[in-house]
């Protein structure tokens, strides 16, 4: 996509936007439609976009495969390690109101943010091995 000059700034305007709405959809998943799916694969949505524009190795050097790895447990580790903890805590498995005994509204927010974050950290990293694999097929 050498010659594609029009693509090429198209793109690099446009997939900023892309990763802004992404975050968008994170954060109002508390309060409407939304979430760590759904940003995860506009992400990756965003990703691929780069990919098939400016090639897959150029997006492979800004997000390597071995990273993608080490992401995709680590974003399940977030959720699970949410729910321990709040196991631990004395309450059940994903039981947000432990996390701050306090102020349970506020342990309801951080909770549903943080296991959302690994969901979308989970699914982005998947989308793009998916993506990786069968892009670099043949080569």
């Amino acid at each position: 996509m050498r010659g594609h000059l029009i693509l090429r700034v198209v793109s690099k305007i446009l997939i900023p936007f892309l990763l802004l709405f992404a975050l968008y959809v994170q954060f109002h998943g508390d309060f409407g439609p939304g979430g760590g799916f759904q940003a995860g694969v506009i992400v990756a949505a965003a990703f691929v976009l780069y990919a098939l524009i400016f090639g897959l190795r150029a997006t492979q050097k800004i997000i390597s495969p071995a990273l993608l790895e080490v992401a995709v447990p680590l974003g399940v580790l977030i959720y699970a390690g949410v729910g321990v903890y709040t196991w631990l805590m004395g309450g059940n498995f994903l039981d947000y109101n432990m996390i701050d005994s306090h102020d349970p509204s506020h342990g309801q927010h951080l909770g549903v943010l943080l296991v959302e974050a690994g969901v979308l950290l989970t699914v982005s990293s998947t989308m793009l091995l998916i993506f990786y694999t069968f892009a670099g097929r043949g080569r």
